[in-house]
């Protein structure tokens, strides 16, 4: 999703004006955030309109089909808006780059300049040659660092209450329908007291929910401590003063044991909360998307979670039609959602990736029938949720408010603790005796809900 950034405050000496498009996961959007402070402190100014900038930054996504097909109709658009003299020049950035290299500008010679995912800390040479009318040099490509890159420093472009904190880069898993190592290299650690030290950036910034992000959150320290130590890190950010909520996102279900279990049960701000992305259920399916764990397996893991970690909520998604999947090994996935009735789940249809190993398999499933599975089991997942929201009604839950309902005074969307942003459901609050502000955590009595979302009534004091 492209996301549109306010003007920032200019500085007194600007160095040129530029507009930022972001594209993709969270773990873009930190590297989007990092790019623009390091534009900030140079002294180039952020503004709201392409057609009044100096230069035109695309941070793209090169995941899957429709994540390109978005990436090339921004970048097409800010082509536009330089072919008509409205803007000096187009940066593009980001895993398309990372994935496409020279050959984007082979097919797209009106862009100014390539970074790769690993150039990202350049931006500022990029922006000085293009604004100098330098092109001596057009792409910078760097190759994948072993320690994740820093993150400090950021232009914060969330709600400044919400911010995604990245603890890794890369990732080892080998899964053969993904992309991602392609474009996002091997898995790299950010060591423990860089993680810290930016958690601590962030909270002293007004951050009260630290969303922790990877690609491999579980894996987290194996390259560079020799062990898995996600535990011992979420150890530490639960004594970081000033944040309220911490969310753990993009777990593998591999290294998830019971210690790690009891420390997120245990602890002050951790969530009752795991995005865990399963991908299918089905052994066979299993296999052929090389994920290294069977059915048996993640039944044991999600049972050892709900029976540790009270009222979580548990966060997944499934991949339909991907090549080889039989009726059977679809009914068998269906069966795996019913039984485990994740709170939280999204479907998505396979997307054959020309530069993976699936793309190689037999048998690929025709679209329609990847298009009605997803919708069936998707109709599937709308009645655990909607039997999930039945039950949340009359109860007491603390929700952090994002931001005021326009033309309506005194309501307000917010999210409980079991809705991540973006991607789950939200909380619509009504002001009860007190008046609310964004970023307050306020606890609700739920009256009702609406589909995936919860209403409620503001029964606290905004704290």
């Amino acid at each position: 999703m492209a996301t549109t950034y306010k003007q920032i405050p200019e500085s007194r000496d600007v160095k040129g004006k530029y507009a930022f498009v972001s594209l993709g996961c969270p773990k873009n959007t930190v590297d989007s955030e990092r790019m623009m402070g390091l534009l900030k402190l140079d002294g180039y100014q952020l503004i709201s309109d392409p057609a009044e900038s100096d230069f035109v930054v695309v941070n793209t996504c090169g995941f899957i089909e429709q994540a390109r097909t978005e990436s090339f109709a921004a970048i097409d658009e800010m082509l536009e808006l330089k072919k008509a003299g409205k803007t000096k020049g187009v940066i593009v950035s980001g895993c398309l780059a990372e994935r496409q290299k020279e050959q984007m500008l082979i097919d797209r010679p009106e862009i100014d300049s390539l970074v790769g995912v690993f150039s990202r800390d350049e931006i500022i040479d990029v922006a000085d040659r293009l604004v100098g009318d330098l092109a001596e040099q057009r792409t910078i490509f760097q190759p994948a660092p072993i320690r994740a890159l820093s993150d400090e420093d950021r232009l914060q472009i969330t709600p400044k209450h919400f911010a995604y904190l990245k603890i890794s880069e890369g990732c080892d898993r080998l899964c053969t329908f993904c992309a991602i190592p392609k474009m996002r290299g091997k898995h790299a650690t950010k060591p423990m007291e860089n993680v810290l030290a930016e958690a601590t950036q962030l909270a002293n910034s007004g951050v009260r929910e630290l969303i922790i992000v990877a690609q491999d959150t579980t894996y987290y320290g194996m390259d560079l401590y020799g062990v898995p130590r996600l535990a011992e890190l979420l150890e530490k950010l639960d004594g970081v003063m000033g944040l309220d909520w911490i969310r753990l996102m993009y777990f593998y279900p591999m290294y998830i044991d019971e210690k790690l279990i009891n420390v997120i049960a245990k602890s002050r701000k951790i969530l009752p909360y795991i995005d865990m992305p399963l991908q299918h259920a089905d052994d066979t399916m299993l296999r052929r998307m090389s994920r290294r764990v069977n059915q048996q397996q993640m039944d044991t893991q999600i049972d050892l979670m709900r029976k540790l970690i009270p009222d979580l909520v548990l966060r997944t998604t499934f991949i339909t039609g991907f090549p080889g999947e039989t009726d059977e090994q679809f009914d068998s996935l269906v069966s795996f959602v019913d039984k485990h009735k994740f709170e939280r789940m999204g479907v998505f249809t396979y997307s054959l990736e020309p530069d993976t190993p699936a793309a190689k398999l037999p048998d690929h499933v025709d679209e329609a029938i990847m298009n009605d599975r997803r919708d069936r089991l998707m109709a599937v997942q709308q009645e655990i949720m909607f039997a999930y929201n039945e039950k949340q009604v009359g109860t007491i839950i603390d929700v952090i408010l994002d931001n005021p309902v326009a033309d309506q005074p005194g309501v307000w969307v917010g999210r409980s603790k079991g809705d991540a942003p973006d991607v789950d459901g939200i909380v619509i609050v009504t002001e009860g005796e007190h008046p609310l502000k964004m970023g307050a955590i306020v606890e609700c009595e739920v009256v009702t809900f609406q589909d995936y979302d919860l209403i409620a009534v503001a029964t606290g004091k905004p704290r």
